[in-house]
């Protein structure tokens, strides 16, 4: 997850004139509420990144030593937000020191042939680009957590909840330390990832409010080490938008060597566009800025294409009233100085912050 401010500042630049900001808005998934306790320490701090650390282990298939194949299959209802609602199936095949070989087909008509080896990426099918669901769907099981250096450089603050009659810990983070969170609940800058202390698994994912994914084991499949859930549901508003099952996920014997060659019509058609990780971005609407103001933020999700343009923008709070003006603004970002130069073509998610401010 990157950070990346477009316009606007901190809360904290405007002093002691800094407006109120509205609670995150609620929600079943919303957990991080109670007793938040600041990681100021550093052991506080390894504890809650060993955390992270060991839930994220479970996802980390591609460290494995043997070869392996997943099947996917998962379903999408985001009521035309994004495309290619209905039915998927996804396909993975990893060999050690050779590569990935993956495949994904909708009902809706799209399909891919993916290739990661080398240190190169190629694909052919319906279009260049990876639709958001079916980036969405590999983000949760490949690589939902960061880093622990990643996560380690800002904000931690964690929070014992209870979910579904289980105890958990509920992880706070976020990129800058210099930010003000309210003290009993999430604040709108904060990833939260809550998981169960005593096995390490991850059970509740959200890098923004508003879009939470839950992890389901009761089935779930394991290699060696790592450990992938029955179903991964992912909501949007208090929606449920996609609906990921792992069919499958088994030891195989040496794939057939071809799978990870690219084809002639790849060669031809250069480097595939490469998923790469989130940015957060935060943009302040109107101004000056006063105490008796409230900030309303409203979170939009979408795609930034190779030439730096927003694709499949929709918002998270869509119930508020500044939710289309939020789209709108959003759309009208040009993402293309910030995309990177010289190397393959890159797609990233991205949520932007929209904070609009109010008397009230």
């Amino acid at each position: 997850m990157r950070w990346l401010t477009l316009c606007g500042l901190p809360f904290a630049a405007f002093g002691q004139s800094a407006p109120a900001v509205a609670p995150v808005p609620r929600d079943a998934l919303e957990l991080a509420k109670g007793q938040i306790q600041t990681a100021t320490t550093s052991a506080s701090r390894d504890a809650a990144l060993q955390l992270l650390a060991r839930a994220r282990n479970f996802y980390q298939l591609r460290n494995s030593r043997q070869a392996w194949d997943l099947k996917v299959r998962f379903s999408v209802d985001s009521a035309g937000a994004t495309n290619y609602d209905g039915d998927w199936q996804m396909e993975d095949v990893f060999a050690p020191g050779q590569g990935v070989h993956w495949t994904a087909t909708s009902s809706a008509g799209y399909s891919i042939t993916g290739i990661f080896a080398s240190n190169a990426t190629y694909a052919e099918g319906s279009s260049n680009a990876v639709p958001l669901r079916l980036q969405e769907a590999r983000a949760a099981l490949f690589n939902p957590l960061p880093s622990v250096a990643y996560a380690g450089t800002g904000s931690i603050r964690t929070v014992a909840v209870s979910f579904r009659g289980s105890p958990m810990t509920c992880v706070l983070w976020s990129r800058s330390r210099n930010i003000s969170n309210p003290t009993a609940e999430r604040g709108w800058d904060e990833a939260e990832e809550c998981v169960d202390p005593q096995t390490g698994l991850l059970l509740v994912h959200s890098e923004i409010p508003g879009h939470y994914a839950v992890y389901e084991y009761s089935n779930g499949t394991q290699l060696g080490s790592h450990r992938l859930p029955q179903t991964v549901t992912i909501t949007e508003g208090g929606r449920v938008v996609s609906k990921i099952s792992v069919e499958s996920l088994q030891g195989i014997g040496a794939p057939d060597p071809s799978l990870f060659v690219p084809t002639e019509g790849m060669k031809a058609a250069g480097q595939a566009t490469a998923m790469t990780s989130a940015t957060k971005v935060s943009r302040m609407q109107g101004g000056p800025y006063t105490r008796g103001m409230t900030v309303r933020p409203v979170c939009v999700f979408g795609m930034v294409t190779p030439t730096g343009q927003l694709v499949e923008a929709h918002s998270l709070q869509p119930s508020d009233p500044n939710s289309e003006a939020a789209i709108k603004d959003a759309q009208g970002i040009d993402f293309s100085p910030t995309m990177p130069t010289g190397g393959p073509p890159q797609q990233h998610f991205v949520f932007v912050i929209e904070k609009f401010v109010s008397q009230q």
